[in-house]
């Protein structure tokens, strides 16, 4: 680790269109929020972890499980925006964004991603990437990830990418991307004054911007995959999956 300081920021916006008060939907009769908390917890590398959001009610939530939350600004365009506002009040080598809405992402795929993150010196960030099934490259929903030869990012699509002209889409060859991004700080911070980009606004995926403005993002494969809950139907099964874990 090279003594290097690692902030974990888990942005928590109270509304959302498809699922209201989202943070505080209740998996397992916890709210959402403290289990991510606490997979962040977990980390071996995470020096200090922070909720970032803009309302009062989820601040009480994380104060009552013994979280550490902070307010932020309610005009933030993104979550990555959120956490920058957090990351510039703090000392930090590297800053994690940590989506709130993951309630069982994997600590150690984390700590993969921080710590070949370290290892490569001249790349300011880093995510992680899991294969994905013929029905899942297929599903408009999921985000895919094409890597070059170094397992830097080529892009990053909705679409069924790369086109499979021998075959289904699927396995190895169709990698997802998973919503958790590690940056350098002063990375972090310059990134959050960048104006969006075309493709970046296009494609409605924030990580193009780093790509358009010729910065490079390592892609750590991890076989640990994770749900992002986003909609009602999203939250029945992750209640199903908290239910099958006890």
């Amino acid at each position: 680790m090279n003594n290097s300081s690692v902030l974990v920021v888990i942005p928590a916006r109270y509304g959302s269109t498809r699922l209201e008060g989202k943070p505080l939907s209740l998996i397992g009769g916890k709210p959402m929020i403290e289990l991510v908390y606490r997979q962040a917890m977990k980390m071996e590398t995470a020096t200090e972890v922070v909720v970032a959001t803009d309302d009062e009610k989820v601040i009480e939530a994380v104060l009552a499980f013994g979280g550490q939350a902070e307010m932020t600004s309610p005009d933030h365009q993104s979550g990555t925006d959120r956490v920058a506002e957090v990351a510039r009040r703090r000392q930090a080598d590297l800053v994690v964004n940590m989506q709130g809405d993951e309630p069982f992402i994997d600590p150690g795929a984390v700590d993969l991603a921080v710590r070949r993150l370290l290892e490569h010196g001249k790349v300011k960030m880093s995510t992680l990437c899991v294969p994905v099934t013929h029905e899942e490259a297929c599903d408009p929903n999921t985000t895919l990830v094409v890597r070059d030869l170094e397992e830097m990012a080529l892009y990053f699509s909705k679409a069924s990418i790369p086109n499979d002209r021998e075959g289904p889409p699927g396995g190895k060859s169709h990698l997802k991307h998973l919503g958790l991004y590690v940056f350098r700080k002063e990375f972090l911070l310059e990134y959050a004054t960048m104006a969006p980009t075309p493709l970046e606004k296009r494609e409605k995926l924030e990580q193009l911007r780093v790509l358009e403005t010729g910065e490079r993002i390592l892609v750590v494969m991890t076989d640990k995959d994770s749900i992002g809950v986003d909609s009602p139907a999203d939250l029945e099964r992750a209640n199903l999956i908290a239910k099958e874990d006890h």
